[in-house]
């Protein structure tokens, strides 16, 4: 426990996890799907980039590719990952307006956005560009979230077909929106504390201070039973701006 409550959480590298803890990956390969598009986009734009570890990953970026983020710590874990590639990295508090000109980019895209501004990715979104993201589904490790907060009564936020309404009455075509359940397997409690510092909107406000008591039952339950499971889910959106 003091070492998942101490080990630092910036940026999206879960390595701390390795042994610890298990996450199926969706059927699409978010990665891959970037790395086919960006060579055909003479101008790029990762929106809410966290430490960069996704652009980082992509063999070709176009000479123009730019990265915002919000968060300090993760704003120098990008510069430091993307500025030797050309990216420009800029600080931005992932609220309208985006910093950008109107039909800038070609490609616009996003992996687990805090929320999609979908007006102002039309606006800054060239005619025929293209926004792609994989984005939180719905109750997401819903299963984690009761063990703290209790019984959570369904909801429609984060609803892919949510996203493709909001999409459309943004003036865009929805040309691909795929959902899937991703078993998620924690192995200690440890585990479980440093995801839910790191992964905040989990259980909002968590500390272990103020969750000694429902932690203890977990790890008493884990030990018992063996792993704790439940299930992320993920959605994949690609939407296009009329030529």
């Amino acid at each position: 426990m003091a070492d998942a409550e101490s080990v630092p959480v910036e940026g999206w590298d879960f390595s701390w996890l390795n042994g610890r803890a298990t996450e199926e990956r969706p059927s699409w390969r978010y990665s891959r799907l970037i790395a086919e598009r960006m060579p055909h986009a003479s101008a790029a734009l990762d929106i809410q980039t966290g430490g960069g570890e996704v652009l980082a990953g992509v063999p070709w970026l176009p000479a123009l590719t730019v990265a915002t983020e919000s968060w300090p710590p993760n704003i120098v874990r990008a510069s430091q990952r993307l500025r030797p590639r050309g990216v420009a990295v800029i600080a931005d508090d992932d609220e309208p307006r985006l910093p950008f000109g109107d039909d800038v980019f070609d490609l616009v895209i996003s992996r687990h956005p805090v929320v999609t501004w979908w007006n102002e990715i039309s606006r800054v979104l060239r005619p025929g560009g293209t926004y792609l993201s994989q984005q939180v589904g719905p109750r997401s490790v819903v299963e984690l979230t009761e063990v703290f907060l209790g019984p959570q009564r369904p909801n429609s936020h984060r609803d892919p077909e949510v996203a493709r309404r909001e999409a459309e009455a943004a003036g865009l075509e929805v040309v691909d929106l795929r959902m899937e359940s991703l078993r998620t397997v924690f192995h200690d409690v440890g585990a479980v504390i440093y995801f839910l510092r790191k992964v905040i909107w989990i259980v909002p406000g968590f500390t272990v201070d103020r969750y000694r008591a429902e932690l203890k039952v977990l790890h008493d339950r884990i030990q018992a039973e063996g792993p704790f499971v439940a299930h992320a889910t993920r959605f994949l959106i690609e939407a296009r701006k009329p030529a």
